[in-house]
């Protein structure tokens, strides 16, 4: 029983250690080729498909995305890399924590 225990223990610290490093990151992408009406609801959809995607506001004036992300789950080369296969090539213009 002790033993069981200790095992529950220790798998439990474990998975809170391995959750205290994984942190909510917010970053901007300038986004390319969007044109239209449509273009920020398809490069809002592409994003929000990445596993980890908390949060997304794409702004067609200033042609940027604003990605709130768990960054256990997903990174920013995963983001570029989901609006790029959409059509709308992006790069990280700014993180904040």
């Amino acid at each position: 029983m002790k033993r069981l225990i200790a095992a529950l223990a220790f798998s439990a610290t474990i998975l809170f250690v391995g959750q205290s490093f994984a942190a909510e990151k917010t970053v901007k992408l300038a986004v390319e080729n969007m044109y239209c009406a449509s273009c920020p609801y398809i490069v809002q959809k592409s994003l929000t498909n990445v596993q980890g995607v908390i949060k997304v506001k794409v702004s067609f004036e200033q042609k940027t995305a604003l990605v709130t992300f768990d960054d256990a789950k997903t990174t920013v080369e995963a983001l570029t890399d989901a609006t790029f296969d959409s059509g709308y090539p992006s790069d990280l213009i700014k993180t904040d924590g």
